[in-house]
């Protein structure tokens, strides 16, 4: 089960909206691995169906690990209890029972109605963090969030007069290119990418293809067609998500440059309302959100309670006795504080701790 854990996690990112799944086959009887598969870039084919057709007729009374229920319905393809069945696998081990609806232990009772042992709950929590991106869609309807904030040893994500700090190292700085390419979407504020003109790609050898959906929050479509992100809209998709106010001539030099341009509904003090936008995009079928945005957008996410895990990296250098914009906001905190660690790492010189809230 360790194993088909592991290879999902390789197309982590990959195969939204479909959960990314990993699939074994091992022979009946003894240890040997008969075949090995994760969900296909794209969501499809599923990693049960790759699995059983590498195992061939080997698959006949052979037991099957999987990290995720298999699916019942019929979507763009068949269901994958059918594949199981028609290959006379003899046992199913599944990690976590599938909460979408058109599953939700329906495929666990198709394939015991057909024969099969089922045997259900190990490595439930590592499978249930790995599928916290799709579980979350589809009982919140909206992706998990992911917030990554960065801080001096002394507190502050920016010095005074909000000068920008060099915080982290290029270890550090690796890291956080990898979690991107896991990741379905990045997620900043317009203060942010006004500020840095971040161009949020992955830029890690070989792994520039995984670079993901690109999401700016700006009310008032201030992102300026010069920026980054619009001169590369054609490269890696960048999405804005504004309000119904914003300016029309705004939208349409964005649109120009191959901007996507979504309007949702605001709060009462004119802003994107933050759960609407969360919904919008679940609905688009992201199941895994990593924000990058500064202390405000973070403090405002905490306040929504949209923010599912968070990553602190603290670097060694100091703001200094003058102090600056402090990393961490009072609700950010409290909401810290009722989350489990799940990864302290060391990285260069700088240190990752990531807090998720319980599984």
């Amino acid at each position: 089960m360790r194993l088909a854990l592991a290879l999902g996690r390789r197309n982590l990112g990959r195969t939204w909206p479909n959960p990314s799944v990993g699939a074994v086959v091992v022979a009946p009887g003894s240890d040997t691995i008969l075949s090995a598969a994760a969900t296909a870039p794209g969501g499809r084919p599923h990693a049960e169906t790759q699995a059983l057709v590498l195992a061939g007729e080997a698959a006949r009374g052979a037991t099957l690990y999987v990290t995720l229920e298999p699916c019942s319905h019929h979507g763009r393809t068949p269901p994958c209890t059918e594949a199981i069945s028609a290959a006379g696998i003899g046992r199913v081990v599944s990690a976590l029972e599938d909460p979408d609806p058109r599953v939700a232990g329906r495929g666990h009772d198709l394939l015991r109605r057909d024969g099969i042992a089922v045997e259900t709950g190990l490595c439930r929590r590592e499978a249930a963090r790995d599928h916290r991106g799709h579980i979350t869609r589809v009982t919140q309807g909206r992706p998990m969030l992911h917030l990554k904030l960065a801080r001096t040893r002394d507190g502050f994500a920016a010095g005074a007069g909000t000068e920008r700090l060099r915080i982290t190292g290029p270890v550090a700085d690796g890291a956080v290119h990898l979690w991107r390419a896991h990741a379905d979407a990045i997620l900043v504020g317009i203060g942010t990418a006004r500020a840095d003109d971040p161009s949020l790609t992955v830029r890690l050898p070989g792994l520039a293809e995984r670079s993901p959906l690109r999401i700016v929050l700006d009310s008032e479509l201030h992102l300026s067609p010069a920026s980054v992100l619009a001169r590369t809209a054609h490269d890696v998709p960048v999405l804005v998500l504004t309000t119904r106010s914003a300016p029309a001539h705004a939208r349409r030099a964005l649109e120009a440059c191959g901007v996507e341009v979504v309007a949702v509904p605001a709060d009462g003090m004119g802003r994107i309302d933050l759960p609407a936008a969360m919904a919008t995009l679940g609905e688009r079928g992201l199941t895994r959100l990593c924000s990058e945005g500064g202390p405000r957008l973070a403090e405002a996410l905490a306040e929504a309670d949209l923010i599912d895990a968070v990553t602190l990296m603290t670097g060694p250098v100091e703001a200094g006795p003058a102090g600056g914009l402090p990393a961490l906001g009072p609700v950010l905190t409290r909401r810290i504080a009722r989350f489990d660690v799940v990864d302290d790492l060391i990285l260069g010189a700088d240190r990752a701790v990531t807090y998720e809230r319980s599984v």
